[in-house]
């Protein structure tokens, strides 16, 4: 039995291991275990091998789910099987594959989580999470909106695009991914309105997480904060009084002063530095519209 600090080369390994991952996920006609075991072949190891190997990981990781048994792959490879989690991860190690390469094989695409957690709106106000592991693999992003878009009543995003498009990480490293966080002021979150309207994106840097006591001139100038509440998360003005902290609303918001015990209920994420948002109510623009000649 071969030790896990072994070179990725198979002692038994054929000269023509190496092999392109791509190509394989794009034989349609074979099932995900008849491209696992074309992979297999071509590392030159034998389903007994792999069974010493994934067992050697479920040791190290003190956990038998890693293991793979000689019959249990073999009726992978014959079979429309779907591994458990823990499995796939032995065969990631074991064939030497990137994990989200071998997800795809399964029909698995990381790069669609970002996607498919933007097309679903919430109510309340929540910080987004950004992945840019590989800045030069593209990624799906909403390019044109839908004109017809009607930002008063909640909606999946998927709807509210009207094309989305692959476009490179690094054409969009301008959103500094790797220094700021990026929050969605929720639907129902009326807190900073009509300054922060409801459904605004807002770019927040969590290097700037005290509060400013200064005075200040006009409403723009005083800094806006992203916090953490133990149950949801806020957008507003804030003051600390008395390791008190208070989410001061706009003076034409709906909304009342909040207090929270700080830190102990409430934590900055940090000082709102950019804010993308529609300044027309879209009531009133098609109003408007609906009036010309």
């Amino acid at each position: 039995m071969g030790s896990l600090l072994e070179p990725a080369e198979h002692k038994h390994a054929r000269p023509d291991a190496v092999f392109n991952v791509r190509f394989y996920r794009g034989l349609s006609t074979m099932s995900a275990g008849g491209r696992l075991k074309e992979l297999r072949s071509r590392l030159g190891i034998t389903t007994r091998e792999v069974a010493d190997q994934s067992q050697q990981i479920a040791v190290a990781e003190g956990n038998a789910e890693f293991y793979i048994s000689n019959a249990w792959l073999t009726k992978l490879e014959n079979t429309d099987s779907t591994p458990s989690i823990h499995k796939l991860v032995s065969l990631s190690i074991v064939y030497q594959l990137k994990f989200p390469d071998l997800l795809e094989l399964f029909g698995i695409h990381l790069e669609h989580t970002s996607k498919r957690q933007l097309e679903i709106s919430h109510r309340q106000t929540h910080l987004l999470h950004f992945e840019a592991e590989n800045p030069e693999k593209p990624i799906m992003f909403p390019v044109q909106l839908e004109d017809r878009l009607d930002l008063d009543i909640t909606n999946m995003l998927s709807r509210m695009v009207e094309r989305w498009s692959e476009v490179p990480i690094a054409a969009i490293q301008h959103l500094d991914l790797r220094h700021n966080h990026y929050g969605f002021i929720g639907l129902q979150d009326f807190t900073l309105f009509p300054l922060l309207r409801p459904g605004s994106f807002v770019q927040i840097d969590p290097r700037i997480r005290k509060v400013q006591t200064n005075h200040w001139r006009t409403e723009f100038d005083r800094p806006i904060y992203f916090v953490e509440l133990r149950d949801r998360y806020a957008c507003g003005w804030c003051e600390i009084h008395d390791r008190e902290l208070m989410l001061v609303p706009h003076p034409l918001s709906p909304c009342s002063i909040q207090r929270f015990s700080f830190p102990g209920s409430a934590e900055i994420v940090g000082q709102v530095t950019g804010v993308a948002m529609r300044v027309v109510n879209r009531h009133a623009e098609a109003q408007k519209l609906s009036k010309r000649p």
